[in-house]
């Protein structure tokens, strides 16, 4: 019989009594949502809120009479529900025993070590009882790390086993692929689950690790230098420390000799001198970067050590009573090293700033040992053959360029043809910040040209030059164009004694215009048709239109004149004048459009 808790009597109808004054009857939440999954709770409180006795069933315990099934009174009792397969896919998805291991490998080739601990991590996946081996990354190793085994079933004998969870545990080796790894130790939730499972772990074991890293690791030894002074002392107190000097050395007073920068660098912790050469751009000397190699230079020999035999053996203390030393390198003081006499001009900042804190010297102004290039000196040709030799100037309206040809001369000597491409030509004595060049006014019969060194002389122009200084007369002073002018009338045809007089036309000369007609039809693309004109002009002194025939000859063979063509040859025959003569100026209109 049950009785009722707050007043002991039983629970019968009767003998219950009701709280009148009680108004809340709701009972409390049992169901709530986490992160979106039903989550069961157990009630604190009763129904209204009463307080629930300390007695009641634990979670447990309501599940057991849950799946209790009851007893008939009649008939065989029914069979409980199987419980619902859950696939280990689902049941041990991401989970994961973890275990710290370590395996040994041979160093044979090395002196400081014999063998080297790696540490591992070995990884069980449950979902499929996979493993996998991954070595965690050391900071410059030089052993390539990371994943040593990807994830896979290993095989745990020959007979084709596989390693299971059952097989794993703390304190023991296992054999993959040939190598074995020691398990020391493993985590939390591994620990927790096999032990869940009924197998009993070992004690955890400390991890092996790896001599040479842990000698790596130690301090390195201190030393302690003396209070005195000496050279250990000197070499720790100005390591890195170099006092550095610009030099030149004059030798302009010699044969051949000119003025070179150097840079001394004086190194204080062992008073030791380097010289490096100052090497400019396009200066034709090979790219050696030292004049002398850094060494101690001495400054006075001792009497017995000047027939000492210096090119075999280096100079000792023995044989040198001083060195050079820090205050020999003083700014505007010369300096004689190694029979050189070296002029110090300026120094760096550094330099300076250990001078006034060592020797007391705060003045170290710089020298100025800039030297200005005297005037340039008009220079005329020693070369008795360039007396004779002739070109064509050629002056391009458009760009103001200038170019130079000379006809070739067989058995000269010299190689004609270009002789200077298009360019600009700076006029002699004009600045460099600002250049002038050569116009148009300053060629005319006499006026002296100076391109890069060398001068022309003008002797000769063509029609066409005339034409374009009577259209620019501003251009032009009176007596440059007069001098053209005269020039070209000296050497036009004289006229014919009958101006007035109608004569009939030769037959020679239409015969001669066909023939030049069909000479330029069939040579229209030859390339001797550049500068032939001016060549024979260049041998025809008195402008008279007529060349020897010798000269005539060679004058196209240097051309590469087809002289050997039949219609060339006749030619040649109509413009013959005399035996001795050839008219040229009939001749290369053939080679003109």
């Amino acid at each position: 019989m049950v009785s009722n808790p707050v007043h002991g009597l039983p629970f019968l109808p009767g003998m219950s009594f009701k709280d009148s004054t009680k108004t809340a009857f709701h009972r409390s939440q049992t169901l709530s949502y986490r992160n979106g999954y039903a989550v069961v709770r157990r009630p604190t409180v009763g129904i209204g809120g009463d307080r629930l006795q300390v007695n009641q069933l634990s979670q447990a315990e309501l599940d057991e009479l849950a799946n209790k099934a009851p007893v008939l009174t009649y008939g065989q009792p029914k069979q409980a529900p199987p419980a619902e397969f859950i696939p280990a896919h689902v049941a041990f998805d991401k989970k994961v025993l973890k275990f710290d291991a370590y395996f040994q490998e041979d160093v044979p080739m090395s002196t400081e070590e014999h063998y080297r601990i790696r540490q591992v991590k070995i990884y069980y996946y449950l979902e499929d009882d996979s493993m996998s081996v991954i070595e965690p990354v050391v900071e410059n190793s030089g052993i390539p790390q990371g994943k040593l085994i990807k994830r896979q079933r290993l095989a745990k004998n020959d007979r084709g086993d596989h390693y299971h969870w059952k097989d794993l545990n703390r304190g023991i080796d296992i054999t993959i692929y040939g190598k074995t790894f020691r398990v020391v130790d493993c985590d939390r939730f591994t620990q927790v689950f096999l032990e869940s499972q009924g197998i009993e772990l070992n004690p955890p074991e400390t991890m092996a690790l790896d001599p040479y890293t842990e000698l790596r690791k130690q301090p390195l030894r201190k030393y302690v230098t003396p209070s005195d002074f000496d050279q250990l002392k000197q070499f720790l107190t100005f390591d890195k420390q170099v006092l550095r000097f610009y030099a030149i050395w004059d030798d302009t007073d010699s044969m051949f000799g000119e003025c070179r920068t150097y840079i001394i660098h004086y190194y204080l912790m062992d008073d030791t001198v380097e010289i490096r050469e100052v090497h400019e751009r396009n200066n034709g000397r090979d790219p050696f970067p030292l004049l002398m190699n850094r060494q101690r230079v001495p400054k006075v020999l001792v009497e017995n050590a000047k027939n000492f035999p210096q090119c075999v053996l280096e100079i000792s203390d023995q044989e040198v009573s001083e060195w050079y030393t820090a205050k020999d390198f003083i700014v505007g003081k010369p300096l004689t090293i190694l029979g050189r006499t070296f002029f110090i001009y300026d120094c760096d900042p550094f330099t300076r700033q250990y001078y006034r804190e060592k020797f007391g010297i705060s003045d170290l102004p710089r020298v100025d040992v800039s030297k200005k290039e005297p005037p340039p000196v008009k220079q005329e040709s020693p070369i008795p053959e360039d007396k004779d030799r002739r070109f064509v100037f050629s002056y391009f309206l458009a760009t103001d360029m200038i170019s130079i040809f000379e006809p070739p001369v067989r058995n000269s000597g010299i190689i004609g043809g270009k002789y200077l491409g298009r360019t600009k030509v700076v006029k002699p004595y004009s600045l460099v910040e600002n250049p002038v060049y050569y116009s148009p006014s300053d060629f005319f019969i006499g006026a002296v040209i100076e391109v890069f060194g060398h001068r022309f002389v003008i002797l000769d122009t063509d029609d066409y030059v005339l034409k374009y200084m009577e259209s620019n007369a501003a251009q032009y002073s009176p007596e440059a164009l007069l001098s053209v002018q005269n020039h070209v009338r000296k050497r036009e045809p004289p006229a014919p004694e009958l101006e007035n007089k109608q004569t009939e036309v030769d037959p020679g000369v239409q015969e001669l215009e066909a023939l030049i007609d069909t000479i330029q039809k069939q040579l229209k693309d030859h390339p001797c048709k550049d500068g032939i004109r001016e060549a024979f002009q260049v041998y025809d002194k008195e402008a008279s239109g007529y060349v020897d025939k010798e000269m005539f000859f060679k004058i196209c063979d240097s051309l590469n004149v087809p002289v050997d063509d039949s219609l060339i040859k006749e030619l040649i025959r109509m413009c013959s004048h005399g035996e001795d003569k050839i008219d040229y100026y009939n001749f290369v209109r053939a080679f003109s459009n």
